[in-house]
């Protein structure tokens, strides 16, 4: 599994463990570019979630920080995630 991959699989477990509703959309050219690696409701509220292997949460692109920005101008949550540290990750999504 990629530094990313690992990530990922953290986030999932954590928006498992809160009983988030989430999906992980594919991105296959045909939806939205820049879509964050999760989509989530937690707690009433929207939460985009970017994954980045340790080490590389300034490594996003124009364009996921375009949606993350449209997120927060939303009044979502929008985080980017570079740990596997799931108790970090819950934390960031409970306190957002």
């Amino acid at each position: 599994m990629t530094p990313e991959g690992k990530v990922k699989a953290s986030i999932k477990a954590v928006l498992k463990d809160l009983g988030a509703w989430f999906y992980m959309p594919i991105q296959n050219g045909m939806g939205v570019t820049g879509i964050p690696d999760f989509i989530a409701c937690y707690n009433g509220r929207f939460v985009g979630i970017e994954a980045k292997a340790p080490g590389k949460s300034a490594n996003t692109t124009a364009n996921q920080r375009r949606q993350l920005n449209d997120i927060e101008a939303a009044e979502g949550i929008a985080l980017v995630v570079a740990t596997t540290d799931k108790e970090a990750i819950k934390q960031m999504i409970v306190t957002a």
